[in-house]
């Protein structure tokens, strides 16, 4: 049967901007170190404590991914999607009547947190199939409002918990993100039934291997894939979860200054989506990764020997990690459609993703311990270096494509 052939293909692209738009509500947990400060003088909490929410949000979003692939493969990406929209601004306003860190942590940590696994994974699928030949470009920028949130929702969660505190400030954002994410799943959906580019077009080159999930554990290319992505997010993660504490204690910067910052760092972490996914596309997931290895084991020597007192390497070095946290949500997706098929996306990518919960509990432990044993986040970035050199090798070695089918 001949399949049909879509060539006016630039209505494809608002698809982007809706998973764009999409992103930047869910991603304004990036910006939840404004909260911190506020918080620990709300209830006296300690800094551990304090990012508390922020590391069970980010774990539950990683467990919620996960289960939503099979539903994306049975329910598809629209009601998927206003499942998790709903869920996220409920969990944003029911934050806003916490009496307390842990009840605040339910809200917002799991509930949310479940709401933005449910919803991130939809534009991201849809996406990854109407873009066969440019899909890290199209994942990085559909991924890149997701990064870019904190540019916008840092300074206005500055302002309006300056006017209102904190949990009148969750409130009012979550009937924001309510309405707003119900709304934008509606234009989500996969191309056609024999949906295919023009004859213009031409497709990258990938993988014709279209593996289960099973058949994807047995290969060591994923646990490679998931040992990256981990050591990656954990270095991004912990870099979000401390920027605006770290400029005030270490750097000396003021609250607004901080929240500043922290929209500066959004920039960068915006503009690592689309940039490596390009790299993806171009150099392969292995080389992709390596690099960005190599940026973040320079960032944190940089900040662990050289970052007191110093604005210019706190923005550098900040800006650095916010960027290749961005940069491994793009690898990540872009390599699992390249490792192992498009068929069974949904549910393998699920799996990878589990990466990115495990580096959000290890990098706001990690800080969160030696924050309280040391009395500064300084001693933080020495060990991270450590780590980017572990996933340095990792990548170069394990990071290779799998035998193509016959």
């Amino acid at each position: 049967m001949k399949r049909a052939v879509l060539t006016g293909t630039k209505s494809r692209w608002l698809l982007v901007g809706v998973g764009f738009l999409a992103n930047l509500c869910m991603g304004a947990v990036y910006a939840f170190s404004v909260f911190r400060k506020p918080l620990e003088e709300l209830w006296g909490l300690t800094a551990t404590l304090s990012g508390l929410p922020f590391m069970v949000f980010l774990a539950v979003f990683a467990v919620a991914m996960a289960l939503a692939g099979g539903l994306l493969d049975s329910w598809g990406p629209r009601r998927v999607g206003l499942l998790g929209g709903i869920l996220v601004g409920l969990g944003w306003l029911l934050a806003g009547f916490s009496p307390n860190i842990g009840l605040l942590t339910f809200f917002y940590g799991v509930l949310a947190g479940a709401g933005v696994g449910l919803a991130y994974g939809c534009p991201i699928a849809v996406t990854s199939r109407w873009f066969p030949e440019r899909r890290g470009l199209a994942v990085g920028l559909t991924v890149m409002g997701f990064g870019a949130s904190p540019l916008l929702t840092a300074p206005l969660m500055s302002f309006l918990i300056a006017h209102f505190g904190p949990l009148r400030t969750f409130t009012i954002l979550g009937v924001v993100f309510f309405f707003v994410l119900v709304l934008l799943t509606l234009p989500l959906r996969y191309p056609p039934e024999g949906w295919a580019l023009s004859t213009t077009q031409r497709p990258s080159k990938r993988s014709n291997l279209d593996l289960e999930p099973r058949e994807v554990l047995r290969t060591p290319t994923f646990y490679a894939l998931w040992a990256t992505f981990t050591l990656g997010c954990l270095a991004g993660l912990m870099a979000i979860g401390i920027a605006a504490p770290f400029g005030q204690e270490v750097v000396g910067l003021s609250g607004s200054l901080a929240a500043l910052a922290v929209s500066v760092f959004a920039i960068f972490n915006a503009a690592g989506r689309p940039l490596f996914g390009w790299l993806t596309d171009r150099l392969t997931p292995r080389y992709a990764a390596a690099l960005s290895f190599g940026l973040i084991l320079l960032a944190a020597l940089t900040l662990g020997l050289f970052g007191r007192g110093n604005l210019g390497l706190y923005f550098l070095g900040f800006g650095i990690l916010w960027m290749n946290l961005g940069g491994w949500l793009a690898i990540a997706p872009t390599a699992t459609a390249t490792f192992f098929g498009l068929k069974n996306y949904g549910r393998n990518y699920g799996m990878v993703y589990t990466a990115y919960g495990v580096g959000a509990i290890a990098g706001n432990v990690l800080s969160g311990i030696l924050r309280d044993l040391t009395g500064e986040y300084l001693f933080v970035f020495l060990p991270v270096a450590g780590l980017a050199a572990l996933g340095l090798g990792v990548a170069l070695m394990g990071l290779r494509p799998l035998l193509k089918k016959a």
